[in-house]
């Protein structure tokens, strides 16, 4: 007959005290995380769980699709006008986010971040299981979440002043495969558009742009205002670049609307555009405009995929942020 697996028993299998085990096993304090977890592996696998039929499986070892949840995830929107649930690339996400939230039973609460108050004085930390960032957050709100101690995942964005798990699209691997693309086919002038400090995806895909050009010994003639047009201004940024500088053979742009805007203020300073004028994309939001190339970025599996990682972070609070990159699709046209 198997002997009875007791405390004293996985206490000398883990060379750890009773009382240290009795703890891990109670979910008690006292011990850390990576001793619990320890205690708790030790016990499963000596049978611990299988004597004692009232004790409940630990959450740590529960698979997350197995498992029955409960509880509040908070999506956290950024401050800005054009990053919210109505855009055609926000939108999306926040779909797959609330989709799978769903799917797991659990309750979704939408916050836009706080331009005043602080987030202690918004929310009740004891509600909220988790928060997924959606863009770019500030650095302030970012460092209100962190004193709250609660489970963080991001979606697009990185800030140096606050750790936590994020969830991206692989955007310097897209980039470098348009650009092969475009390069390919002999075009020798390029200037990138797009706001490289808005959003670290733009960042990444500036890099892929630049260090192209690089690989290829094709000179890069960056004109410094095209790097970093705001929205709110772009039409007098981009008007005063072109005039100065002229116009080149392809314009690769951070995302699909700079290329739209790019092509407005084209079309209102009555400038003929050229039919050997080449635009690339990104994002896949704007299937009108004539791109040579763009990709085509699984929005809604980005916001799943959030999802997924901000409860596996629940069950493993202790292990090493993760940085998640989905793979997207480059849609080339002639």
């Amino acid at each position: 007959m198997r002997r009875k697996v007791t405390i004293q028993s996985i206490a000398d299998f883990t060379g750890l005290s009773k009382f240290a085990v009795s703890r891990g096993l109670s979910g008690k304090s006292g011990v850390s995380p990576q001793t619990r977890e320890l205690i708790l592996r030790a016990a499963g696998q000596l049978g611990y769980f299988k004597d004692a039929q009232t004790a409940p499986v630990p959450s740590e070892l529960m698979d997350i699709e197995a498992r029955s949840w409960s509880g509040t995830i908070l999506v956290l929107f950024p401050n800005v006008r054009y990053q919210n649930t109505d855009s055609l690339y926000w939108g999306p996400i926040f779909n797959g986010i609330s989709l799978r939230l769903n799917q797991k039973g659990i309750n979704i609460l939408t916050l836009t971040e706080p331009t005043g108050d602080s987030m202690f004085s918004l929310l009740n930390p004891e509600a909220i299981m988790g928060i997924i960032t959606v863009g770019s957050i500030s650095t302030p709100v970012l460092l209100d979440i962190k004193r709250l101690g609660i489970p963080v995942v991001m979606v697009d964005h990185y800030d140096p002043s606050f750790y936590c798990d994020s969830i991206f699209t692989d955007n310097l691997s897209s980039m470098r495969e348009i650009m092969s693309s475009v390069i390919s086919k002999g075009y020798k002038s390029y200037q990138f558009l797009g706001n490289i400090r808005d959003a670290q995806s733009f960042y990444e895909r500036y890099l892929g742009f630049r260090s192209s050009l690089e690989d290829h010994d094709i000179e890069l003639k960056q004109i410094p205002s095209l790097m970093g047009p705001e929205i709110e201004t772009f039409h007098d940024t981009f008007k005063a670049a072109i005039l100065e500088h002229g116009l080149p053979e392809v314009f690769v742009c951070a995302n699909d609307i700079f290329a739209l805007f790019a092509l407005e203020t084209l079309r209102d300073m009555g400038m003929e555009i050229p039919e050997n004028l080449v635009f690339t994309g990104f994002d896949n939001t704007h299937p009108q405009i004539p791109f040579l190339a763009t990709v085509n970025v699984d929005k809604e599996l980005l916001g799943k995929r959030a999802v997924d990682q901000i409860l596996w972070r629940i069950l493993n609070p202790a292990t090493s942020y993760e940085k998640t990159l989905i793979q997207a699709e480059v849609m080339i046209r002639n």
